[in-house]
């Protein structure tokens, strides 16, 4: 079971970085933009957790940063949302 879920995650978190990457090049999405940023987040941290249970580390650690800078990236967008208009 855990060959079929660790599948699972890789093609889900495959098929929304490819998504966000297709929208993006096509000018449908900004990639500063909160569906891009979640499309990036959701798929890189399943593709990091596949990573973790097939133990590949590189590309762990590469899902990892690139699910850690999305993720500052949509933190950093909804600050600059919620601050006040002057």
């Amino acid at each position: 079971m855990t060959d079929v879920l660790s599948e699972i995650l890789a093609y889900v978190g495959m098929a929304s970085i490819l998504l966000a990457f297709l929208l993006e090049t096509r000018d449908a999405l900004s990639s500063k933009g909160i569906v891009y940023l979640l499309l990036m987040a959701i798929g890189s941290g399943l593709l990091a957790i596949r990573a973790y249970l097939i133990s590949e580390w590189a590309f762990f650690i590469l899902e990892i940063v690139w699910c850690g800078a999305a993720v500052i990236a949509l933190i950093s967008s909804n600050n600059v949302d919620n601050q006040p208009s002057s």
